[in-house]
């Protein structure tokens, strides 16, 4: 990779992030208010303070009017972004380098998207056209892929993967009981997750993340700038995205027990972090698991397990919040919810709290160095994004 990042150089210091979930009741504008104004207040600044925004949407809103209008910004640069799922996560990069560069001292980062007024349940969109080599799977039945080629390539019995997968959302649902503004805050019974209705064989609905709108806002500056606003930021270690060339559906060794893109981005990003062992050196993550053996094929690209081990990790609860390396302690998109252009960031407000000690009753222990992972598309054809943050410079 010729990637060479910014590590140390651009510090978060205000975050906003709304409730997830089933919102009736607000608009896109009132979630990127509530978000936005709630990241104002953090880092101590008024709205004339910021000297350019990132506006991350999938399909609720079009140009920078979608921002500017709602917060009434006066006459600044706002960019808007789309990168599917990476979205948020998108809007957080590019900020972060425009900073970096020097090019403006405050930058905002928002994301948002408004799915639950649609009519439609999961993601309707229309595709863009193509080539016809593209499969017309939905999303659900396209990860499906990875669990039986999973099972069948490290001798798992189906009905133990199955064990292996509900487990994992038992996890997030059980994180997600202790986050006041995740979209399902109840746990939920092995018994419950493992018997729901099917969906994808072997993906029931529970294995499934939730649908919902949302909003979150993060505000960059330059790390040697960063305690003018306020006493314990985070920093910026790397920042890495990649695009990958779709080959896995058309490629006759492409197995779905990877995803080649992730393990490309966690290697630049790593190398820009200077992390040689992320399963010793993460003190927590958040990953995007849209889906549950999403997240088990994860825990192996982003290199917390060695191949074919991951299964067994989580069945000793090495990724509960109790364990080693805690996954998703927020809940994840399975629990706290999946409002496209904001899961990015959200997943950022979560290393946010909790390197401030503020993320109450599912607080790690003294946490150093997170990492958040997202990726948009589908199983040998995605976009995917790692970044890797710190409470400390150096």
């Amino acid at each position: 990779m010729a990637s060479k990042g910014i590590k140390d150089r651009v510090a978060i210091v205000g975050m906003g992030c709304t409730k997830f979930g089933e919102h009736w009741d607000k608009g896109t504008e009132d979630l990127l208010v509530d978000a936005a104004y709630q990241a104002y207040e953090s880092a101590g600044v008024e709205p004339n303070d910021i000297d350019a925004y990132w506006l991350g949407t999938m399909a609720s809103g079009i140009s920078g009017l979608t921002l500017s209008e709602p917060l009434k910004i006066q006459y600044k640069p706002v960019t808007r972004v789309e990168n599917m799922c990476a979205t948020g996560s998108e809007a957080l990069r590019q900020a972060c380098y425009a900073v970096a560069s020097g090019a403006f001292d405050v930058a905002m980062a928002i994301g948002v998207e408004k799915l639950k007024d649609s009519g439609y349940s999961g993601l309707v969109i229309n595709n863009p056209p193509n080539d016809g080599t593209q499969g017309s799977m939905t999303a659900p039945a396209s990860f499906s892929l990875l669990a039986p080629a999973y099972f069948k390539k490290y001798g798992l019995d189906p009905d133990k993967g199955k064990d292996v997968l509900t487990r994992i959302a038992w996890k997030n649902h059980k994180n997600g009981a202790k986050n006041p503004k995740a979209q399902f805050q109840k746990e939920v019974s092995l018994e419950a997750i493992k018997n729901s209705p099917k969906i994808a064989d072997p993906l029931g609905i529970m294995d499934c993340s939730g649908v919902s709108d949302g909003s979150a806002a993060a505000i960059v500056v330059r790390a040697e700038d960063a305690h003018k606003y306020c006493k314990n930021p985070i920093y910026i270690k790397a920042l890495s995205l990649i695009a990958g060339p779709a080959e896995g559906p058309l490629s006759q060794d492409y197995d779905f027990t990877t995803f080649r893109e992730v393990v490309a981005t966690a290697k630049d990003a790593y190398a820009q972090a200077g992390i040689t062992n992320p399963r010793e050196q993460i003190s927590m993550a958040e990953v995007h698991d849209c889906f549950t053996p999403t997240e088990l094929v994860l825990y192996e690209d982003l290199g917390f397990s060695p191949r074919g081990t991951a299964w067994q990790d989580v069945m000793d609860g090495f990724f509960d919040l109790e364990g080693k390396l805690p996954v998703n302690p927020d809940g994840g998109l399975k629990s706290f919810g999946h409002p496209i252009g904001a899961s990015g960031l959200r997943m950022m407000y979560e290393m946010w709290l909790q390197m401030r000690g503020e993320a109450g009753p599912r607080q790690i222990k003294n946490p150093k160095v997170g990492l958040t992972h997202n990726l948009g598309g589908a199983p040998g054809r995605c976009v995917s994004f790692v970044s890797v943050v710190g409470s400390q410079v150096g």
